[in-house]
């Protein structure tokens, strides 16, 4: 039995779900998003909850009963709440600054990384040294904030690079004389 599956998914107020066949589609005050679940669940919508049950006893049957109970659940909180991935530079000469809607860097390169984010994701630099990505899609989010962080990870040696907040980067020794 899937314990994640299980469990419901309630619809806060202002929010509605609705299904037609495998998809459903979840509005907000942030947006609408929609997911379409596998042949394996049924979904139902009944007095504000979102239930999501396995079509049969396969393995396959159970790994998207968990799955696609997450996956509405995500999209009820895209809508409600939104997802927000911070990241933070580290290193000497190291910003990041905003011009109109697109995310300039400055990363010790030979030359400045200009980023632009794709349509439904929000990149903002409250400081020089911090980058924050907010939307209602939390892959996209994610994906985001990966491919900033990808122009410079952290190293293990000084620490310098982009890394997100709170993230522990091991660091290593030096070499000895």
């Amino acid at each position: 039995m899937s314990r994640i599956g299980k469990k419901p998914v309630d619809l806060p107020s202002g929010v509605t779900a609705t299904v037609s066949g495998q998809s459903i589609e979840v509005k907000g005050p942030k947006g609408t998003r929609h997911f379409k679940a596998t042949d394996d669940v049924d979904l139902k919508v009944e007095d504000n909850v979102v239930t999501v049950t396995p079509r049969g006893k396969s393995k396959r049957a159970r790994q998207q009963w968990g799955m696609s109970r997450t996956m509405v659940e995500n999209l009820v909180t895209g809508v409600t709440q939104g997802f927000k991935k911070e990241l933070e530079i580290q290193g000497v000469g190291y910003r990041a600054q905003m011009q109109g809607n697109t995310l300039k860097l400055n990363l010790g390169l030979s030359h400045d990384v200009d980023y632009t984010a794709p349509e439904g994701v929000t990149v903002t630099a409250p400081k020089q040294t911090e980058v924050v990505v907010e939307g209602i899609d939390e892959q996209l989010v994610g994906q985001v904030a990966a491919n900033i962080r990808q122009w410079r990870k952290p190293e293990p040696y000084k620490g310098k690079g982009i890394r997100y907040k709170g993230e522990f980067v091991f660091r290593k020794e030096g070499k000895k004389k």
